[in-house]
């Protein structure tokens, strides 16, 4: 069954507010094999302007990741996880992500396409601050492989 295209444009409201932790950066950088200083440090991260330690730039996918469930478990788009491959991911900051800041999502689907039998669907995550200041826009592409799973 092919995505429901009616779901291009369709947004959904902010998710709840997330609190970005020193400890979860740290678990995160670790993860990644980040070793740079403000990272893991709030005294080298303050050294470089930032008030605590910085979100190395990959670290939204961990805050968007749980937010786009609103998008993938919504029966009626007829996505099928089962058969879903991670395409791309690309990021536009407006600013780092600190340790200290609360954050909300909003997801919207960007496009839904089919090509070579498979279908294709891009999710964009809106992240600012429980006040509304813009921190970064993700993208996120899926691939729904065509076939039999």
């Amino acid at each position: 069954m092919p995505m429901d295209q009616s779901f291009v444009g369709r947004s959904w409201p902010p998710t709840e507010p997330y609190l970005v932790g020193r400890e979860k950066i740290r678990e995160f950088a670790r993860a990644i094999g980040a070793t740079d200083a403000e990272y893991h440090d709030p005294e080298a991260a303050r050294a470089l302007g930032y008030t605590d330690v910085v979100a190395p730039p990959t670290f939204p996918v961990a805050i968007t990741m749980a937010a786009s469930r609103q998008v993938i478990s919504d029966p009626a788009l007829g996505l099928d996880y089962t058969r879903v491959v991670h395409g791309d991911q690309r990021f536009a900051y407006s600013r780092p992500v600190v340790a200290g800041d609360t954050l909300v999502c909003v997801n919207s689907v960007d496009e839904i396409t089919s090509r070579g039998g498979h279908e294709f669907i891009t999710t964009r995550t809106e992240v600012s601050t429980e006040d509304g200041e813009p921190v970064v826009t993700v993208w996120s592409k899926l691939v729904q492989r065509g076939g039999e799973a």
